[in-house]
C-alpha cells in the first residue's frame, strides 16, 4: 500500500481488462470481493484533428459511441459489485473515494499514430482519461461529502495530478464534475472525470497569457489583488473561510456562476498545505450546497477545477480555482447557449453578479 501524504491512504489495483484502478480513504483500504470490471477490454485509437482557424485540437474517438448510457435502475457500473448482480467497475470494501481508467477514453498514453487523412492535419489523441468516483452510495451529491471526505477529494485530485505529470507525456490536468441530465450525463452515481492532456488546452493557454500579462504589469499574481478586492467590495462574497473564499465573479457569465479560491496564490492543488486544503474544501462544499438550496431543487452544473500547466516550468502566477457554471438561471428556466456565446463567444447574463451573490449569500445552507 502507498501513502502519498499522512493524510489519507491508497491501494493501486489492475482490473481484469487492464485498466488501473486506485481505492483512497481516510482509513486503511479494504478490498472484500474481486477487483471487477463491467466487459470485455475496448481498444482505443483515439485521434486528434487541427482546427486551423481556431487554433485549437480536436478529440475523436469513435469507440465512445457504445459507451454507457442512461442503464436501468438495477445497472449501477459504478457502485460496488454485489453478489449475483452485474459486474460493475467497483469492488465491495472499506472506501471513500475511487479513481479507475475511463473505459471508453477520448485520450490515452499509448494512442498509436493515426494515418494521414487529406486536407487536415493529425496525429495520436495522447492523453489520460480517468473516472473519480465520490461515494459508495449511488443516491447522494458532492455536496454529500463530509468536510473530511471533501478535503480528501482535494487531496485525490492533487495526487492525480501528481501521478499524471509525471508520465511525462502530460503538460495540463483538468478536474470536473458535470452533474444532471441537462448537461449530458449519463450515469447518475455521484462521479467526476479528470482529462490529462499532452498540451495545454485553449482556456489554460489564455489563463495562463493573461496571468503572466498581469504580474509582467502589476508586479503581483493576478490572484492575489483579485482576493483583496473582492474582500474590501464585500458585493459578491459567498464564504470566506480566511485561507480560502467563494464568491459569484464581478465578470459572470452564468447567472449564478460561483468561484471558489484560495486566497494564497499558487497554481497546483498540492502546493496548497494541509490547512488550506481543508479550507478549500468547505468552501467548496458550501458552495455546492447553495446552489441547491437556490430553486429548492438540485441545481444541474458543470464544475470545472483549474491548475497551472505540468511537466515542464512552474508556472506560480496561473490562479488556481475552482469554477462552478449552474445551468438554471431562473426556477425551471435553463440557460442554453445561444448565437452569441456559441457564434462570438460573448456571454449574455440576465442578471447583475451583485444581485446573484445577494441571492445565493441570503440562503442557510
Amino acid at each position: 500500500m502507498t501513502q502519498p501524504s499522512p493524510t489519507f491512504h491508497a491501494e493501486a489495483f489492475e482490473k481484469p481488462d487492464g485498466r488501473e484502478l486506485t481505492l483512497y480513504g481516510l482509513e486503511p483500504v479494504r478490498v472484500e470481493s474481486e477487483i471487477p470490471t463491467p466487459g470485455d477490454p475496448v481498444q482505443a485509437r483515439p485521434v486528434m484533428r487541427w482546427h486551423p482557424l481556431r487554433s485549437e485540437w480536436v478529440m475523436y474517438a469513435a469507440h465512445r459511441l457504445n459507451r454507457t448510457f442512461l442503464p436501468p435502475p438495477d445497472y449501477n457500473p459504478l457502485a460496488p459489485i454485489r453478489e449475483g448482480g452485474h459486474p460493475t467497475e467497483l469492488p465491495r470494501g472499506v472506501y471513500d473515494l475511487a479513481v479507475f481508467e475511463n473505459r471508453f477514453p477520448s485520450l490515452t498514453l499509448d494512442a498509436p499514430e493515426p494515418e494521414p487523412f487529406p486536407n487536415v492535419e493529425v496525429r495520436a489523441g495522447v492523453g489520460r482519461c480517468e473516472v473519480v468516483v465520490f461515494s459508495q452510495s449511488p443516491e447522494g451529491r458532492l455536496a454529500d461529502l463530509t468536510p473530511e471526505q471533501m478535503t480528501l477529494l482535494i487531496e485525490v485530485w492533487a495526487d492525480r495530478t501528481t501521478r499524471l505529470a509525471a508520465t511525462g507525456k502530460i503538460r495540463s490536468v483538468l478536474a470536473f464534475e458535470n452533474r444532471g441530465v441537462e448537461v449530458g450525463v449519463t450515469l447518475h452515481h455521484p462521479h467526476g472525470q479528470i482529462y490529462a492532456y499532452d498540451h495545454i488546452p485553449p482556456v489554460q493557454a489564455r489563463l495562463l497569457d493573461s496571468a503572466q500579462g498581469y504580474l509582467e504589469k502589476n508586479g503581483r499574481p493576478w490572484l492575489a489583488d483579485f482576493v483583496a478586492g473582492e474582500r474590501e467590495a464585500g458585493l459578491r462574497v459567498l464564504h470566506d473561510e480566511g485561507a480560502a473564499i467563494s464568491v459569484v465573479p464581478p465578470f459572470a457569465r452564468y447567472t449564478y456562476e460561483t468561484w471558489v479560491l484560495p486566497t494564497r496564490p499558487v497554481a497546483l492543488l498540492s502546493e496548497l498545505s494541509a490547512e488550506e486544503k481543508a479550507a478549500f474544501a468547505r468552501t467548496l462544499k458550501d458552495a455546492l450546497l447553495r446552489q441547491d438550496a437556490l430553486f429548492g431543487v438540485r441545481m444541474p452544473y458543470l464544475l470545472t477545477v483549474h491548475q497551472g500547466p505540468v511537466g515542464g516550468d512552474p508556472h506560480p502566477e496561473f490562479p488556481l480555482h475552482i469554477e462552478i457554471y449552474p445551468y438554471l438561471r431562473a426556477p425551471g428556466r435553463m440557460k442554453y447557449l445561444a448565437g452569441t456565446e456559441q457564434g462570438a463567444g460573448e456571454f449574455a447574463n440576465d442578471k447583475l453578479p451583485e444581485a446573484a451573490a445577494q441571492e445565493l449569500r441570503n440562503l442557510t445552507v
